[in-house]
């Protein structure tokens, strides 16, 4: 007979080793949460992401997941790579492009991944053989997995007012999960510590909170760069300014991230260089085989070539320099007719009749 509690305190010490900077159990009970999620669905709020509903309830019931699941270890890893400019600040008329502080070093998904599994086997060669009958799978951003809510329940954190999770050492962190066939009681939830600001509501670009906790990911500067695939609508190519590939503002104004130190501390994803702020004029002009190059080895790749000159032209329009109309115009009579229409839209404002 395993002593669980024993075991959990031997789990966030490996945690810490593997560079965690939390570990946490939650049980599998969503019920709560699974009620909100079917209504954001059903109003349409999740645009085109037509994963989030395609799994039914798996999302919420980790036992459909993954069956035989009984607790779920949440895992925290931290990263804020230090940049030439803070995140939030004055995006709107600059030749070079701005990328998502979690999009500039090394992919997230990799490591935490690789992380993970090496917590699990080390999970295994504690339990021993039984460990062989016992069902598990680690998850980053790999499947429909609710995670801010397991890492809620988990004593992670708490959701904050923009709907992601907040702590009181800040918001900079990436989340993975092992559901496991263990009988690991679960921790105690944290409490919400936003009170009474709005800060993260009022710094969105494209307003979209819809309210408190509720957002329209159609309104989402990440959405919009990173899931849409068509057009970006009029009403949002301003506020974009010259972000390429999502955006921090609302992570970046929380003040509980004055206590992000952890986040500071974290050496394991670094920026590179050339993703820090490249021009604008480089982007415009990828193919295919450049884009992969570029960004081999980055969450970025994702998106494919034609999103990200699609979101170039965008922020070129954005730029007030007149100098990158030479790039854009020949993205006029691009193949994918969204690249040629934005930048059709650019050189509208960069060079009005």
């Amino acid at each position: 007979m395993h002593d669980w509690i024993a075991l959990k305190e031997k789990i966030r010490g490996w945690g810490a080793e593997l560079g965690f900077g939390q570990v946490g159990f939650a049980g599998i009970d969503l019920g709560a949460a699974e009620a909100g999620l079917l209504d954001w669905l059903a109003q349409g709020h999740h645009g085109a992401m037509d994963y989030m509903a395609a799994h039914g309830t798996k999302r919420s019931r980790p036992a459909e997941l993954v069956p035989g699941t009984q607790a779920v270890i949440s895992c925290r890893m931290d990263y804020l790579p230090e940049i030439r400019r803070p995140p939030g600040a004055d995006f709107q008329a600059a030749d070079d492009a701005a990328i998502s502080r979690y999009a500039l070093g090394r992919d997230y998904h990799k490591l935490m991944r690789n992380r993970l599994q090496k917590l699990a086997d080390r999970i295994a060669a504690e339990i021993g053989a039984e460990w062989e009958k016992i069902s598990h799978r680690v998850f980053v951003d790999s499947a429909p997995v609710m995670e801010i809510e397991l890492a809620q329940n988990a004593g992670l954190g708490w959701r904050g007012k923009h709907t992601l999770l907040l702590s009181r050492s800040g918001s900079w962190f990436f989340l993975g999960e092992i559901f496991v066939a263990l009988p690991l009681p679960a921790d105690a939830p944290q409490n919400g510590h936003c009170g009474d600001c709005t800060a993260c509501l009022e710094a969105c670009p494209t307003d979209a909170f819809i309210a408190p906790y509720r957002i329209d990911a159609r309104r989402c500067i990440s959405y919009l760069t990173i899931e849409h695939a068509g057009p970006i609508p009029d009403e949002f190519r301003r506020a974009i300014g010259n972000r390429i590939y999502g955006c921090d503002d609302c992570l970046a104004v929380c003040p509980w991230n004055k206590f992000a130190d952890a986040a500071r501390a974290n050496r394991a994803f670094l920026p590179r260089a050339e993703l820090v702020a490249p021009a604008l004029a480089d982007l415009l002009t990828l193919d295919d085989a450049g884009f992969r190059q570029a960004f081999a080895g980055s969450p970025i790749k994702r998106i494919g070539r034609n999103r990200m000159v699609r979101n170039a032209a965008i922020a070129a329009g954005n730029s007030g320099d007149p100098t990158l109309a030479g790039a854009l115009r020949p993205l006029t009579a691009d193949p994918d007719p969204v690249v040629a229409e934005a930048a059709g839209w650019a050189l509208a404002q960069l060079l009005p009749a």
